[in-house]
């Protein structure tokens, strides 16, 4: 006879178990990863948080290509235009923004890849998709792994930290395993 946890019985509740450290906390395995430690597992997740994103920023613009990001970034918000009149409006700003040869910050695309004007007439929301692709790449394997040596980066892990390692973090830490491990 086998028995599957949905087959047994309401008088028998489902077993939770919790590993913890030598010090009663949870298992780092089991722990969600956050700030700096999310940011170091990939660009996507660096992109996902506002705050990785304005550090991010503060490094790119130190190394004079802050205009990747918020290339990025704005294709991203793109993508969630609602009406034809607005996608066109958008997509001319970012084209005059980003891809012109006269764009106040103009991203380095191929040059095959650049978008001519015409397309701004009939905009979709995947019409800058290929550049955003390249633009993240270029990221991806070039700026992010000097991000993630940069003072900037490891000044801000460095505070994370300490304030993880406060007197106050470690007693409000240990408040609540006493709650939660009765």
């Amino acid at each position: 006879l086998r028995w599957s946890e949905a087959s047994l019985p309401a008088v028998f509740p489902p077993v939770r178990l919790e590993i913890n450290d030598s010090e009663g906390h949870p298992s780092s395995s089991h722990q969600t990863l956050k700030g700096t430690s999310k940011w170091a597992t990939s660009l996507e997740n660096l992109l996902e948080d506002p705050e990785g994103v304005k550090r991010f920023r503060e490094f790119l613009k130190k190394e004079f290509s802050e205009e990747n990001v918020l290339f990025w970034l704005a294709c991203e918000e793109f993508k969630k235009t609602q009406g034809k009149k607005q996608m066109q409006e958008k997509a001319k700003e970012i084209y005059m923004t980003f891809l012109s040869s006269k764009a106040s910050s103009q991203v380095n695309v191929e040059g095959q890849s650049r978008l001519n004007e015409t397309i701004l007439e009939t905009p979709h929301p995947l019409m800058f998709q290929k550049l955003q692709d390249q633009i993240f790449n270029l990221m991806k394997y070039d700026s992010y792994s000097r991000f993630l040596k940069s003072d900037i980066f490891l000044n801000h892990k460095k505070s994370e930290e300490q304030e993880e390692n406060s007197p106050e973090a470690q007693t409000a830490a240990k408040r609540a395993s006493r709650i939660y491990n009765t």
